[in-house]
């Protein structure tokens, strides 16, 4: 493994001034580059805090004996951060006008921006770095369609082209098949499949069990702002350990590193 790009000890963040308590609470964890991850857990969990910890968003509090370090730093420049994480949210489709070429959508992650790509400079060493990213998810044919013309999954996928674009050393994704339908899903399954198999690190955000690939050997299972379980996947995505995450009878089948999950 590589080296920890986020470690945290004993780490509160709160959200908003009339919290009551903190979204993550005595939160400690590491990450390390060259190891994916799954982050698990229901809604109101912890996870999009996380995320924003992980993005530089958000900063936790500062007390005695608590840590968060990113890249080995207690202090970050995001736009530094950009070219070290690449990240691809659900809510990032509508940020961009609808007649913006796809391959625009590509370039503007090189400037964090969205739907201003046509007044900006890219050099051509940018523009090979976004036809290269373009390839990997496979949506080179469609580079000159207008952004908003695209499918759920085309969509998706220019997202993550987007995010790696400038070779970040960690790609992080938050309910990546949002919104996508059943081969949509299936496709962009077997795409983040081949980037992990090829060296690139991913830490995935979800909170359906069935969304971990077989290739993330790690999950981190969030509950109330806590870590509720932290571990190989078989050990924490149990029958019981899933019925108490998610406060209901489940049941858990694996199949060929996929845990299929169900009711009682």
């Amino acid at each position: 493994m590589g080296e920890v790009f986020l470690k945290l000890e004993k780490v509160n963040v709160w959200r908003g001034i009339d919290a009551r308590q903190p979204a993550l609470r005595e939160v400690s964890l590491d990450l390390r580059t060259g190891e994916s991850v799954a982050i698990l857990g229901p809604n109101g969990s912890g996870k999009s805090t996380l995320l924003k910890l992980l993005t530089g968003e958000l900063r936790c509090e500062a007390r005695r004996g608590s840590t968060c370090r990113l890249f080995d730093e207690e202090l970050w420049n995001i736009e530094e951060l950009r070219h070290r994480i690449g990240v691809v949210m659900p809510e990032e489709v509508a940020r961009f006008d609808p007649d913006e070429l796809a391959f625009d959508v590509v370039l503007s992650g090189f400037r964090g921006a969205y739907g201003r790509t046509p007044f900006m400079r890219f050099s051509r060493k940018e523009r090979v770095k976004a036809s290269r990213a373009v390839d990997r998810m496979e949506v080179e044919a469609l580079v000159e369609r207008p952004f908003a013309e695209l499918s759920s999954g085309e969509r998706r996928r220019f997202l993550i082209a987007r995010a790696l674009a400038h070779e970040p050393q960690v790609l992080v994704l938050d309910e990546p098949s949002t919104a996508l339908d059943f081969a949509a899903t299936t496709e962009l399954t077997r795409l983040l499949r081949e980037l992990m198999t090829h060296g690139t690190t991913v830490v995935l955000v979800t909170h359906h069990p069935a969304e971990i690939p077989p290739e993330m050997e790690r999950v981190i299972a969030l509950k109330e702002g806590r870590v509720f379980a932290d571990g190989r996947k078989r050990g924490v995505m149990t029958a019981a350990g899933l019925s108490d995450l998610y406060g209901l009878p489940l049941k858990a089948r694996w199949l060929d590193g996929w845990c299929a999950v169900r009711p009682a």
